[in-house]
């Protein structure tokens, strides 16, 4: 990613904590906030991807966003490995950076040996969404090409994922013990309905998933409707595919997912 004029990333750093601040609201998406998370981190930090693993009731961790389809894969490699930077970073609640993922191969075997094998990304900065020292999962930036992470970025990092925390967990949904895990839950089954969303209307209109995962989320801001709940009405056949295509542009070949 190109530098930004100064003046401009701090805008935008300030756009950033606005959005997820928005959230603090009641009746927030949880799934919106975390796709915001993902797009204003890999876009103030220089990354080219990103991801977010959410903790499920059990303790197993999920992919429940991803900025373009390379992110959720490579995500997916280390729950399938059952190692890499994201697991370390939910099992410490710290932060992993890895400036060359072929350093890595005697720490994660497996998951570097799938990874390289892509030859798609080469470094990894995840930090912990974490509440009083628990985590609760993790948001993980990749690179194309080799290289460390600026210290003053990986703060900034933690402190955006700091702030969704603080909005998933916040006081209103933390008052009984029982909330956390519901929360999460909610998360994690929006996620499969939207999954199942973006299949139905990526068939329909012949789409790429993260080009229709796109499509979905500007029908929902356009009618200003829940991400999920559009997703559920597309999954249910109470929504036309159609309703959707009609209203929204497909996004260009080289898109990739806010």
């Amino acid at each position: 990613m190109m530098n930004q004029p100064r003046g401009g990333r701090e805008q935008l750093i300030s756009r950033a904590f606005v959005s997820l601040a928005d959230t603090l609201v009641d009746d927030y998406d949880v799934i919106e906030l975390l796709t915001r998370l993902v797009g204003y981190s890999v876009e103030l930090l220089g990354a080219d991807a990103g991801g977010i693993m959410l903790a499920d009731p059990s303790g197993l961790l999920r992919v429940v966003a991803a900025s373009n389809d390379d992110a959720e894969l490579i995500e997916l490699m280390q729950l399938q490995n059952e190692e890499g930077p994201c697991l370390d970073c939910y099992h410490t609640a710290a932060a992993v950076s890895v400036g060359d993922l072929d350093q890595a191969t005697d720490r994660w075997p497996a998951f570097v040996a799938a990874a390289v094998g892509q030859h798609v990304f080469r470094a990894v900065h995840a930090v912990p969404l974490r509440l009083r020292g628990e985590a609760i999962g993790a948001l993980n930036l990749w690179r194309h090409h080799p290289g460390p992470m600026p210290i003053d970025d990986l703060a900034l990092g933690q402190a955006l994922a700091d702030v969704a925390t603080i909005a998933i967990l916040q006081e209103r949904a933390i008052r009984r013990a029982e909330v956390l895990n519901e929360q999460l839950q909610a998360a994690l089954t929006s996620r499969v309905i939207i999954e199942q969303a973006k299949g139905i209307l990526a068939q329909h209109a012949r789409l790429r998933m993260d080009h229709a995962f796109e499509m979905l989320r500007r029908y929902a801001r356009s009618q200003s409707l829940r991400l999920a709940d559009v997703a559920r009405d597309l999954a249910e056949t109470t929504l036309d595919p159609a309703t959707i295509i009609a209203a929204a542009t497909p996004p260009p070949l080289s898109g990739t997912r806010p």
